[in-house]
């Protein structure tokens, strides 16, 4: 029996909002569901938070705007709880509550956005902050000393083990050895799906494994539950309540990189071709 419950797997998007100023929003807190809502578009004015073309960690490929996106509405869409109102991110707040804390994101390029996006919040009220940048491998850390809070994006898109053998590359559905690298964060956010899916030259595996018995073939949703109830029993037996709190973030929308281009068909709109 999963001692995981559904308070532990929520949205990181609530948690930023509320850990910076949940004591200023308004409402009844005790009534009201933070994670039942809608998204909204806000006439405030105050939107989008940051300015993609003047942040440093948005990777060229993922750039919307720079990339030639020719509409922006999408920026000025806001997260609504139909009970209560969040307060406005602070990223000053945001590093304060959060000193000498490691926060970890762990998944796909849905991850990495989520670590960039955040990164770019805290440039926009930080610039005067000492911040170090470093790339390690699989691993990119932003440091920032004054506060000591490292926020970490790792590469890790099946959370599971992949390894190459002599007979292929193998998933490894019940195996997490690399979990050893999420041990020591205060925050952890994990994602995973996209890469399951993943058909013709972009899949990475050859066979699936479970004990020692190798399967060249299984359902997709019985390998994904199979990995994910690992995950998430590694995550009961290593990680403590009281100091880690885990996110995890499962299917979302497709996001095009920069190798797709936007073009005008008669009759059908604007769509989006691969080139």
């Amino acid at each position: 029996m999963l001692k995981m419950s559904v308070r532990t797997l929520c949205f990181l998007l609530v948690y930023v909002s509320t850990l910076e100023g949940a004591d200023g929003a308004n409402g009844d807190e005790k009534r009201c569901d933070l994670f039942k809502g809608k998204w909204i578009w806000d006439k405030s004015g105050s939107y989008p938070m940051y300015n993609a073309l003047e942040c440093p960690f948005i990777s060229p490929g993922l750039n919307c705007q720079k990339n030639g996106r020719p509409d922006n509405m999408y920026l000025n869409f806001r997260w609504q709880p139909h009970g209560c109102s969040l307060s406005r991110f602070d990223g000053e707040d945001f590093l304060r509550r959060n000193k000498g804390k490691k926060i970890m994101f762990v998944g796909d390029s849905l991850s990495y956005n989520q670590w960039q996006s955040l990164a770019c919040l805290l440039y926009r009220h930080g610039r005067r902050y000492n911040l170090r940048l470093t790339h390690q491998g699989a691993f990119s850390t932003i440091f920032y000393p004054e506060h000591e809070v490292t926020i970490t994006y790792l590469k890790n898109g099946f959370l599971v083990d992949l390894v190459t053998e002599e007979k292929g590359r193998v998933l490894r559905l019940d195996s997490i050895s690399r979990g050893r690298m999420w041990e020591d964060a205060d925050i952890l956010i994990f994602n995973s799906y996209h890469w399951w899916i993943h058909g013709g030259p972009l899949k990475s595996w050859d066979y699936y494994q479970v004990g020692e018995r190798l399967y060249r073939d299984m359902a997709l949703m019985d390998a994904y539950k199979i990995a994910l109830t690992t995950w998430a029993r590694w995550v009961d037996s290593n990680t403590n309540p009281t100091k880690t709190r885990v996110f995890f973030q499962g299917i979302s929308a497709v996001h095009y990189e920069l190798s797709f281009v936007f073009t005008k068909q008669v009759g059908v709109g604007r769509t989006c071709e691969r080139v």
